[in-house]
């Protein structure tokens, strides 16, 4: 279903692979793209391409091929007016057969830095992207981008075509039934800023009927410490607030990508691994509710 009144655009069916579509918007430094899916156990390879137009002949600014072939690689190279340029190769295999994956392009995955590839091509020119091979996809979702209208961007989420949930809202306090509710593999994506002069920024996963809070994120700007806790039948439980660094600051962007998993929820931050919360509820698929406020301005969020 699609609502523009409300800026709020679905659609439910996953795409089968071979997949080629739009990047509205093209890129630009800033943007990100987040890729949700898993290696089957007979893989040999898999392709992603970074199109300099919609169709396959386009040239292709990135050319990423993890290969399964005995002498496990990946694979990085570009193409222009039908050339291939030199390979850039790396043995350092980030994929496991029959496991799922998160990948933040350029190029993270699983939250830990994996490589770097120069542009060989601008950057201003990437519209599309192609994806063909032993691989299974749940989710794309492109952040950052900058388009005219919510119109647009609703259109972008329909031609991707991976069950996307996109909202375009206002300021803080935010509340939202999350549709579907939580379960194991789901991830939620946070998009925003804290201005200059922000102190805290608060994010609850609530149970709607209880008004438990689940999980509370509470990242204090000023103290340079991010609060996880929970709030269940009316009592707070103990705080954790041990971290090796902390991505929040005055003035500064931030994407945020929350995993429910059976155990844990795993948070990452601008695509590294900032910390996990174990469930205190019993019933974590009761999680139907997400809350945002204090000082932050988000501009996107991905159910």
């Amino acid at each position: 279903s699609k609502d523009f009144n409300n800026d709020e655009y679905s659609l439910c069916t996953v795409q089968s692979i071979p997949y080629l579509g739009p990047i509205y918007g093209g890129l630009r430094e800033g943007v990100s793209i987040y890729i949700q899916g898993s290696i089957p156990e007979d893989i040999t390879r898999f392709f992603l391409n970074l199109l300099c137009g919609e169709s396959e002949s386009s040239d292709i600014a990135l050319h990423f091929n993890p290969r399964f072939d005995g002498w496990d690689k990946v694979v990085f190279n570009s193409c222009e007016e039908g050339s291939w340029g030199s390979e850039d190769k790396t043995r350092d295999m980030p994929f496991s057969k029959g496991e799922a994956f998160e990948m933040v392009i350029v190029i993270k995955v699983n939250g830990n830095d994996f490589y770097t590839f120069q542009h060989r091509l601008p950057l201003e020119r990437v519209r599309a992207m192609q994806i063909a091979g032993d691989v299974c996809i749940q989710t794309i979702n492109v952040i950052g981008v900058r388009l005219p209208e919510h119109e647009a961007l609703g259109s972008m989420l329909w031609a991707l075509g991976f069950g996307l949930w996109a909202l375009g809202f206002g300021p803080v306090p935010y509340s939202n039934m999350i549709p579907g509710g939580m379960y194991p593999k789901r991830t939620l994506i946070i998009r925003g800023m804290l201005p200059y002069g922000a102190e805290r920024l608060c994010i609850n996963f609530m149970v709607s009927r209880s008004r438990d809070i689940a999980f509370h994120m509470n990242p204090r700007v000023r103290e340079g410490v991010v609060v996880r806790n929970s709030m269940i039948g009316g009592n707070w439980g103990q705080e954790d607030r041990e971290l090796s660094m902390n991505p929040f600051s005055e003035g500064q962007y931030f994407d945020m990508s929350i995993r429910c998993g059976s155990e844990r929820f795993k948070v990452f931050v601008n695509g590294q691994h900032l910390f996990d919360f174990f469930h205190r509820l019993q019933s974590f698929n009761e999680i139907d509710m997400l809350e945002i406020e204090g000082d932050v301005q988000i501009s996107y969020i991905h159910f």
